[in-house]
């Protein structure tokens, strides 16, 4: 690790040496101008995350493949050979925070550096603090989701082959996250897809599009989704679904809430008993949605809660709000507690057939 000098007028910390005699990082009051040795690079206004309400980031999967794929042609480009390369970021918390985490994970995922390695060098600095992340709910801040939770989130995610960015499908991910196309994400490709609650009709509403249930029945055939949780209360009629071959099953609990101890055995059970793809929604795909897919990534895949929180949230941004945060925090101990949260439920599982 060493570090290089650039002019002091345009510091707001020192810069870092990062992994590698050519690669930094550097927070930087105004933006600097190219050298013969370095050349300055910034994503701050590139790749910008759309909030919910005073939530920030992380940004989601399809910017840091974005991110990767620019920083490797920087890498390898003919003509900056024989530069330094320094991603510098403002002094904008927000957008500094976006940053580091952009350049820590790729430092975890094609540097191979341990998240503990790349967070390292990001607070290696003179200002070696950073804001954390915060969730997408209104009111006041109750968890705090840092840097090194989502390098930490992103490693867990590479070494279980959630994602791998020499086949990642950019665009696809980029068409149907968007809520015209369908809003929805892969949390684990092929076995978790977290989506919107369909509506009754496909029509638009006060300029918002809404989709039936029969707009997703080529996508979930195409990418053998065969069973369909619903967590919020019923707007379409299941049989729908079930009528065109998937299974589906209604686990209600109230929005911004917390699953039941019920609930949660059986969306375990539903999910380690199905041959093929989960479908899961609640109203918006994001709360609820998110938390339960969480309790199963900690169960099966060992991840810890802020492991949890930040992959969902790179895959699908404003996952996990309010308490549901501290949920997955307490269902570490609950796993091992005398409730037994890993066993699987001894009840019979029904689909909405028979319903539960």
């Amino acid at each position: 690790m060493g570090f290089f000098m650039v002019p002091q007028c345009l510091l707001l910390n020192v810069s870092m040496f990062f992994f590698s005699d050519r690669l930094y990082f550097a927070t930087i009051r105004s933006k600097p101008k190219s050298t013969a040795n370095t050349h300055y690079f910034c994503t701050d206004d590139e790749f910008i995350y759309e909030n919910f309400y005073a939530d920030f980031g992380p940004l989601h999967l399809a910017m840091l493949y974005r991110y990767c794929c620019k920083l490797n042609k920087k890498l390898k480009s003919f003509t900056l050979t024989r530069k330094r390369i320094v991603h510098y970021t403002s002094f904008d918390q927000r957008k500094r925070a976006n940053a580091a985490v952009l350049i820590g994970a790729y430092a975890v995922i094609y540097l191979k550096k341990t998240p503990e390695e790349a967070y390292r060098a990001l607070i290696s600095g003179s200002n070696s603090s950073y804001l954390p992340f915060r969730d997408a709910s209104f009111g006041n801040c109750t968890y705090n989701l840092t840097i090194l939770d989502c390098l930490q989130g992103i490693r867990k995610a590479l070494q279980h082959g959630f994602f791998d960015f020499e086949s990642f499908d950019v665009d696809e991910y980029e068409h149907y996250e968007r809520v015209e196309n369908g809003d929805f994400n892969w949390i684990v490709p092929g076995k978790f897809l977290a989506f919107s609650g369909p509506h009754p009709k496909s029509k638009i509403e006060n300029g918002y599009p809404l989709h039936a249930p029969e707009a997703y029945f080529p996508y979930f055939r195409q990418h053998n989704v065969t069973s369909v949780v619903r967590l919020n209360k019923k707007i379409y009629d299941a049989q729908r679904f079930t009528d065109a071959g998937f299974d589906h099953y209604d686990l209600f609990f109230v929005d911004g809430s917390t699953p039941s101890d019920i609930i949660t055995r059986r969306f375990l059970h539903i999910c380690e008993s199905t041959d093929g793809a989960v479908a899961v929604h609640c109203k918006a795909g994001l709360g609820r949605t998110g938390t339960l897919i969480g309790c199963y990534l900690m169960k099966h895949y060992r991840f810890t809660a802020a492991e949890t929180i930040a992959w969902i949230r790179v895959c699908r941004p404003g996952s996990v709000i309010g308490p549901q945060q501290h949920f997955l925090e307490e269902y570490v101990f609950l796993m091992a507690g005398p409730r037994s949260f890993p066993l699987a439920t001894s009840e019979p599982l029904k689909s909405h057939k028979s319903n539960f």
